[in-house]
């Protein structure tokens, strides 16, 4: 979320109508200046399909589990967020599977979190998308998404990429 605060100051000055009345100054302010602050922010959420997700992207929400749900937020890695992106893979035909998506997102866990996989901070999980077009002659046409979760289930602060 942005945040935007200014403050807006108006000064009326009002001036007798006189031709006999000598002009005058405004007395000096006894205010002291007012101060101004610059807050930088982190960048808004955005809207993605979560088949564009790609490495550093983090999750607002857990990654969805229902097929049907395609739209995720994005917020900054430094805002509160349930899941973080580390890897996209492809896999070849026939083998998104538990087995095989697991072990590429094993592949790049310690990569990028500098952190063995297993060692309690963090759970893995991921997405696939699998574009198979059987007619073409693309060997990958699936990719696993894997994301990094608390294994505790709580809300991350903090990018986990090293």
């Amino acid at each position: 979320m942005i945040v935007r605060c200014g403050c807006l100051v108006a000064v009326a000055l009002a001036a007798g109508c006189s031709s006999t009345a000598a002009p005058h100054a405004a007395p000096p302010s006894s205010a002291p200046p007012a101060a101004t602050t610059t807050t930088s922010s982190a960048p808004a959420a955005r809207t993605v399909n979560w088949f564009d997700l790609t490495p550093g992207d983090c999750l607002a929400d857990p990654p969805p589990v229902d097929p049907t749900v395609i739209a995720v937020t994005v917020v900054d890695c430094t805002s509160p967020h349930h899941a973080e992106v580390y890897l996209r893979a492809p896999l070849a035909v026939n083998t998104a599977i538990t087995d095989i998506a697991g072990r590429k997102c094993d592949e790049g866990f310690t990569e990028y979190t500098g952190e063995p996989v297993g060692s309690g901070t963090f759970g893995v999980t991921y997405l696939i998308d699998s574009n198979q077009n059987r007619t073409s002659s693309n060997p990958d046409p699936s990719t696993v998404i894997c994301l990094l979760e608390a294994v505790d289930g709580s809300v991350l602060t903090v990018p986990a990429r090293r």
